[in-house]
């Protein structure tokens, strides 16, 4: 790489670190080329990005970022996991590492909050964002719903009466 290719690089990877809403750091223990896909294709399937970069430029891009703790993970074989959702990226390394030995989560940042091996796993089990509006959702339409049923009950009881009372005199 070139200084100009380097300076687009970190130029890049500052404004990863400057809008994603969480950093997984990995440790590449060998992957093979076909592991290393599938793995990309399950991250952009849970919405997050998944980017090999030179420890030295993403230490650069760090400095100024709420995510400059995490320059302490970047050595040896590395990998950025990141997504705006705080738990998609994480959910999605930690999903993968539970299927071979050759990825080690090393730690992470969600924002400023430093995150190590067993943050990162604790952040994964937690609801994405989309699950936690779905819940919410549907916490605020069950009141509505069961309002609507209390005030359809009286009259649904009336209208039973009334429909027992005709077949009564019609017999």
């Amino acid at each position: 790489m070139d200084r100009s290719q380097k300076a687009d690089s970190v130029a890049q990877l500052t404004e990863v670190f400057n809008q994603a809403g969480v950093v997984v750091v990995t440790r590449n223990l060998g992957l093979t080329v076909d592991q290393s896909t599938e793995l990309r294709t399950k991250m952009r399937e849970a919405g997050a990005s998944y980017k090999v970069a030179k420890n030295r430029l993403a230490k650069l891009a760090l400095k100024d970022t709420d995510y400059a703790g995490i320059d302490e993970f970047l050595s040896g074989p590395t990998a950025l996991g990141y997504s705006e959702d705080p738990v998609a990226a994480a959910k999605a390394v930690v999903e993968f590492a539970k299927t071979t030995d050759k990825l080690e989560i090393v730690g992470g940042s969600m924002g400023a909050q430093k995150l190590d091996e067993a943050g990162v796993k604790a952040l994964a089990s937690m609801p994405s964002l989309d699950e936690l509006r779905g819940k919410i959702v549907g916490l605020v339409n069950a009141p509505a719903t069961k309002v609507a049923q209390v005030v359809n009950a009286p009259a649904a009881k009336l209208a039973r009466v009334f429909g027992a009372y005709a077949a009564k005199e019609a017999a």
